[in-house]
């Protein structure tokens, strides 16, 4: 952790340069990205019509893949035009976008700085 400090400099004031390189190393060995790339179609699969999934992510990588999975899951497939097919054999979207993200108020920042770095991403399953 000191090499790191001497070595990188810090983006934040307060923030210990060595969390970030920790943090990669962390997620890197856990394969946590891979992990939710997994998670995300499985707990889709699990709910019921209008069940909610609730995402809190801690940073953009995480965030960018739980963007792109609801997003993806909130439009029907497109098709060529002209297909005879009947509106109801149309492919639907799985998800409702439920809201922006949502993240934390400078009071909850104050109460818990852990907490600066959260955006949570809820949908509904149609």
């Amino acid at each position: 952790a000191a090499l790191v400090r001497e070595t990188v400099r810090t983006r934040e004031p307060g923030q210990d340069p060595a969390t970030r390189s920790f943090q990669a190393l962390r997620i890197h060995i856990n394969q946590e990205l891979r992990q939710l790339e997994i998670a995300l179609p499985q707990a889709l699969g699990l709910l019921k019509p209008g069940g909610r999934l609730v995402v809190i992510c801690f940073h953009s990588l995480e965030d960018r893949i739980v963007k792109n999975f609801m997003r993806n899951e909130s439009v029907a497939d497109d098709l060529p035009k002209g297909l005879p097919l009947r509106a109801d054999q149309l492919p639907k979207p799985k998800l409702r976008l439920l809201g922006k993200p949502v993240k934390p108020s400078a009071a909850e920042i104050a109460a818990n700085p852990r907490a600066r770095s959260a955006v949570m991403r809820v949908a509904e399953k149609l």
